[in-house]
């Protein structure tokens, strides 16, 4: 039957398991039972490919798009995910909602609590060699299933470990650093366009920053050498100079807001220092998960140097998104006066609560990239793909540069 029926108020969308909701959002099909009189959500088949890279099914549920198959993305309390015949099925309740081939699928990747799984589900994606991700609420992993037998997380981290030794890890050093120089620029650019017309003292000193950092940019990305040792070295000494100017340009943007004497990585008692810690932290998850579900290990990285219980890899893939997704959205923060208090030397529960709500929407806003959008999110997950294939010698990787 018809998905809407008639009542005193006019035609309605029905659907058992929704409540209503504006007519600009889309709701699962629903249909009456003619046996028992009953709404009931139509199951549907997700069988087709994909031209986006990421494509949001329902609420709590997206694939995104990795080669000819997706990465299947699961959220939301009491949803089930089970197999019948070839099919990964999706239950809300006692009924299945949607079906995905298990051919049309890389990974399923679950980001919340509340979410079971079939042991005839888990065992029939090991056997097809499709991993299994849990991540907290925050992006950071907690577990990783997989099988025995697949070796694909092997190879990529048996290359990522060679990649020391050779102009792989070289390169992508410098990539690294020339590419958050740059993003340090565009990030000093956005908001010195606003002191144009109210400071322009100021705006010229940022300006005058902002093309002292594209020239360390530039000097970054001319570095050589054959291993990554050969590179770190020259590249920290030009990644130092440009933090000293770069939070330079920050203070001078935020100077009629609030008291900022520069960077302070550990033990902040300042409240920019201790929105950006707390920022990176949020940040640090997303990219930490990323670098998992792609098969890479996040203890082994290039430019940040090995240590017990530093994930050095994720520190590498973090720095092309510290200016667009946490700088961005602490000097906003701070320019729009919102909510910024201490409590015992740490940010209190309502500035905490504010600010992480602002780097999560900033994480799900959109940005250009390779030529559509994406959510920031998203990108991050792409990358960390990227590397992966730059790593096994299938590509060139390109970082993500933020447009202002």
């Amino acid at each position: 039957m018809a998905a809407e029926k008639s009542s005193v108020n006019g035609p309605r969308r029905i659907h058992a398991d929704y409540e209503p909701e504006p007519e600009s959002q889309r709701l699962p099909p629903a249909q009456i039972n003619l046996f028992t009189n009953k709404e009931e959500p139509v199951r549907l088949r997700i069988d087709q490919g994909f031209e986006e890279e990421e494509v949001r099914v329902a609420e709590g549920i997206t694939l995104v798009k990795s080669g000819d198959t997706s990465q299947l993305i699961i959220s939301g309390f009491g949803a089930f995910l089970g197999k019948v015949a070839e099919r990964l099925t999706v239950k809300r309740g006692k009924k299945v909602v949607y079906e995905f081939p298990f051919f049309r699928l890389s990974e399923v990747t679950v980001t919340s609590r509340g979410v079971t799984l079939s042991s005839d589900l888990l065992m029939e994606l090991c056997q097809r060699g499709v991993q299994i991700n849990f991540l907290h609420g925050s992006g950071k992993p907690y577990a990783k299933i997989t099988s025995p037998m697949l070796s694909a997380t092997v190879e990529a981290r048996r290359e990522q470990i060679a990649a020391l030794e050779d102009e792989r890890g070289a390169r992508f050093a410098v990539v690294v650093v020339a590419n958050k120089i740059a993003n340090q620029a565009k990030l000093l650019r956005y908001f010195g366009k606003y002191l144009k017309t109210s400071d322009h003292d100021a705006f010229k000193m940022v300006e005058g920053i902002a093309r002292d950092l594209n020239r360390l940019s530039e000097k970054a990305a001319k570095v050589r050498g054959n291993r990554t040792a050969e590179v770190r070295g020259e590249l920290m000494g030009i990644e130092g100079s440009s933090g000293r100017l770069y939070w330079q340009g920050v203070q001078i943007i935020v100077s009629k807001k609030v008291e900022f004497f520069g960077r302070t990585h550990r033990g902040a008692t300042d409240r920019v220092n201790a929105l950006l810690n707390y920022g990176y932290g949020i940040l640090y998850s997303q990219v930490w998960g990323a670098v998992v579900t792609a098969g890479l290990e996040p203890s082994v990285g290039f430019l940040h140097v090995d240590r017990p219980g530093k994930p050095s890899l994720v520190l590498d893939l973090v720095e092309e998104f510290r200016q667009p997704v946490v700088d961005r959205s602490v000097i906003a923060h701070v320019n729009l006066g919102e909510c910024l208090e201490m409590e015992g030397g740490l940010l209190n529960a309502e500035t905490r609560k504010v600010f992480s709500q602002k780097v999560l929407d900033r994480l799900e806003s959109r940005e250009t990239y390779q030529g559509k959008k994406y959510q920031i999110r998203s990108i991050i997950q792409i990358q960390a793909r990227n590397l992966a294939s730059f790593l096994r010698g299938e590509r060139t990787y390109r970082p993500f540069r933020f447009r202002w």
